[in-house]
């Protein structure tokens, strides 16, 4: 018997407690469990071994990306089913030298933003929102829409900010600034956002100038460690899925460059995708989607907090909420698959497929959580003494 073929049905005894099948290259068919299948995996050419071993999900994800993989049955339900086992998979992360680079200088790190976040605007426009948030959204109840649920978020962090007419507010890493633009509307505000994207840049600047709103708002291309220099300072600071950028060697460095910026007292607040443990991150993630990225922990971040006199007022847990962010991605992109071919090509909608419902499984198993917290510089006793006010439906 072939010796890939040998280790993959030892591999499968991994998921013994699951049912569902898997359909060899050569014809042969293995039922995995005892109940009814639930799904049928098909592998139309040998995964080898060694890739196996190298790493789990690289091999099976790039097997897919290639049509080598075809799934009968709810993809998402086999994501799921499988990535439950995640913490079973291997990594050998030097063999991967290339993938696991610990690199994070500027230059770098523009790189690997403009790698993922400047693949077109068009692109984005056809699977996110009318506001092209691209962070984790919060359903108030399960008939919401995506655009309705985009702007919970964006609510529910400025409440969180607890702002008010004339303060100011810095958004590190604002995406195409709807919630710099929000901010702006609802608390008139006068706010900077500063990302590496020239597409986000472009976009977010054309916005400000749209909505008149240049005397609230700018944009800059800016690098988070030009803060510490730059004698900017601010009542407020946000960031919102920027973090997973940084890299953990840069955490430090992270929250010692918001620290100089913000004020006294000031609010710190910071939204961002996080792990149980501390981990390089996937090979097949940081290889074809955000390459560089890493998933900070919630205990290396508060942690780290207290060295800068950050009080952590708050932490909430948003794990659901991205799982179902996630679904509704997908199904755009689902809807929108022809014109993404028109784009790019046919391994490209596979590649992002496996993305946007890998990830939803990855937080609906809990391999992966969001968290924002509250924090404060110093001691702030002008606070909410509860959380009713996150919850109250009146804006200014």
């Amino acid at each position: 018997m072939n010796v890939d073929k040998i280790f993959l049905k030892s591999f499968l005894h991994t998921f013994k407690d699951e049912s569902f099948c898997v359909k060899f290259w050569d014809g042969d068919e293995v039922k995995v469990g005892e109940n009814e299948p639930l799904f049928k995996i098909i592998l139309k050419k040998p995964i080898p071994k060694k890739d196996i071993l190298k790493s789990t999900t690289l091999a099976f994800g790039e097997a897919y990306m290639n049509g080598d993989l075809e799934v009968e049955g709810d993809f998402l339900l086999m994501l799921n089913t499988v990535l439950k086992y995640k913490e079973k998979f291997t990594t050998d992360f030097r063999g991967l030298p290339k993938i696991f680079s610990n690199l994070t200088s500027t230059k770098k790190q523009k790189e690997e933003v403009t790698y993922h976040y400047d693949i077109g605007n068009d692109f984005y426009k056809l699977w996110l929102d009318d506001t092209l948030s691209y962070s984790c959204a919060y359903f108030k109840n399960e008939n919401e829409s995506l655009g309705e649920a985009q702007l919970n978020k964006i609510h529910h962090l400025l409440k969180k900010l607890n702002l008010s007419e004339g303060m100011t507010l810095l958004d590190i890493g604002c995406g195409w600034g709807a919630l710099l633009i929000e901010a702006a509307k609802l608390y008139k505000i006068k706010g900077l956002g500063i990302t590496l994207s020239e597409e986000q840049y472009k976009a977010f600047k054309e916005k400000i100038e749209k909505e008149n709103l240049q005397d609230y708002l700018q944009v800059k291309l800016m690098d988070y460690r030009e803060l510490e220099k730059s004698g900017l300072l601010f009542d407020r600071v946000v960031s919102v899925g920027m973090l997973e950028h940084v890299g953990r060697s840069n955490y430090d460095l992270f929250m010692k460059c918001v620290s100089k910026v913000l004020k006294k007292e000031g609010v710190f607040v910071l939204h961002y995708i996080s792990g149980l443990y501390e981990s390089e991150g996937d090979a097949w993630i940081r290889k074809y989607i955000f390459p560089g990225g890493v998933i900070p922990t919630l205990r290396e971040i508060i942690s780290l907090s207290a060295d800068y006199r950050f009080y952590t007022v708050d932490v909430e847990s948003l794990r659901m909420h991205y799982y179902k962010t996630l679904i509704k991605w997908a199904e755009n992109f689902e809807k929108n698959t022809d014109k993404v071919r028109e784009m790019f090509d046919e391994k490209f909608v596979r590649m992002w497929r496996m993305y946007l419902y890998s990830c939803a499984a990855c937080f609906y198993t809990g391999v992966i959580d969001l968290h924002q917290i509250v924090f404060t510089k110093g001691v702030n006793n002008s606070l909410p003494l509860t959380r009713e006010y996150l919850y109250k439906k009146s804006l200014p």
